[in-house]
C-alpha cells in the first residue's frame, strides 16, 4: 500500500498566494530553488513573507523574483537585505528554454503559487506556467464555488 500523505509531509508552507487562483487559470506549475542570504531565510522560518502582487521574469537566460516582500529578520542588524529586491529563482537550463518559449509563444505568465521549505531545509516556490482570466471567467468560476458550497450544505443538512 502506498503513502498517500508523503509528499504533504515533506514540506513546511511559508507563504500561498491564493490570488493567483482567482486571478489565473493555472495551467503547470514547476518547483524552483531560490537564491537568498542567511537573514532571509531566517526571516522565512519566522513566517516573514508576502507573495500577493509577485511575478517571475526570464532575462538573459535566468528567471527573476519581482515584488517578493520578504520583512528582515528581527535580530539581522546590517546583514539584513533590502526586502523588496529581485531574487533568482533556480531552474534547469531545459526548463528556463522551455517556460520562456511558452511565455513568448502563447501570452503566458508566470506565476508564483506557494513558497515552502523541503524536509532538508531548502526553499523552494511552486512556480505556476498560468493564462490570466477575464472577468467572466471569474464570475463563471465563484458561481461554481458557490454551487458546490450550497450542494455541500444541503448533503450536511441530509445527513445530520
Amino acid at each position: 500500500m502506498g503513502d498517500w500523505g508523503a509528499k504533504k509531509r515533506e514540506r513546511k508552507s511559508i507563504a500561498k498566494n491564493r490570488r493567483a487562483f482567482h486571478e489565473y487559470e493555472i495551467l503547470e506549475t514547476f518547483e524552483a530553488g531560490l537564491e537568498l542570504t542567511g537573514t532571509e531565510v531566517r526571516s522565512l522560518r519566522e513566517n516573514n513573507c508576502q507573495l500577493t502582487d509577485c511575478f517571475a521574469l526570464i532575462r538573459g537566460g535566468e528567471v527573476w523574483l519581482h515584488n517578493v516582500h520578504i520583512a528582515p529578520y528581527s535580530n539581522g542588524n546590517i546583514a539584513n537585505v533590502d526586502p523588496d529586491r529581485k531574487r533568482k529563482l533556480l531552474l534547469h537550463r531545459r526548463e528556463i528554454r522551455l517556460l520562456e518559449q511558452k511565455t513568448r509563444e502563447k501570452g503566458l505568465t508566470l506565476v508564483p503559487v506557494s513558497m515552502y521549505f523541503k524536509e532538508n531545509g531548502l526553499v523552494k516556490v511552486e512556480l505556476a506556467l498560468a493564462r490570466g482570466k477575464k472577468i467572466y471567467d471569474k464570475r463563471q468560476s465563484i458561481a461554481k464555488r458557490d454551487a458546490q458550497r450550497e450542494i455541500d450544505r444541503a448533503m450536511k443538512d441530509r445527513y445530520r
